[in-house]
């Protein structure tokens, strides 16, 4: 997932598993209201309930939000447009990983069939 180009002002993440909430909020520069609001308009947002419904964010969350923040804050684009972007991305990545799945299959299948041969 890209990141917006004004994220190189944010700080680095930290090598965690997960984070909390008010960790992502200062880590993404937004509120926490603001990350919640988020995971109701896009679906591809949902970190790990625990306890007492607390969220806890993986690393994978917080590049989704910062792209989304980028998205909303710098480029200036509504929930929506920001959401069928995402959506388009991630419509994307599903086909290259699926071109490439297709690519090491047949790759495969060409040695079997070399070694068959012999």
């Amino acid at each position: 997932m890209l990141e917006a180009s004004n994220n190189n002002e944010l700080p680095v993440i930290p090598g965690k598993r997960y984070f909390t909430i008010g960790e992502v909020a200062e880590l993404c520069d937004v509120k926490p209201h603001v990350l919640r609001y988020w995971e109701q308009e896009f679906p591809q947002l949902k970190p790990v309930k625990r306890r007492g419904n607390r969220r806890y964010y993986q690393r994978h969350d917080v590049l989704l939000i910062r792209q989304i923040r980028g998205l909303l804050y710098d480029e200036g684009f509504t929930i929506g447009g920001a959401r069928q972007r995402i959506e388009c991305e991630g419509a994307k990545d599903d086909v290259s990983q699926s071109q490439q799945i297709i690519r090491q299959t047949l790759t495969e299948l060409e040695e079997l069939l070399t070694l068959l041969k012999r």
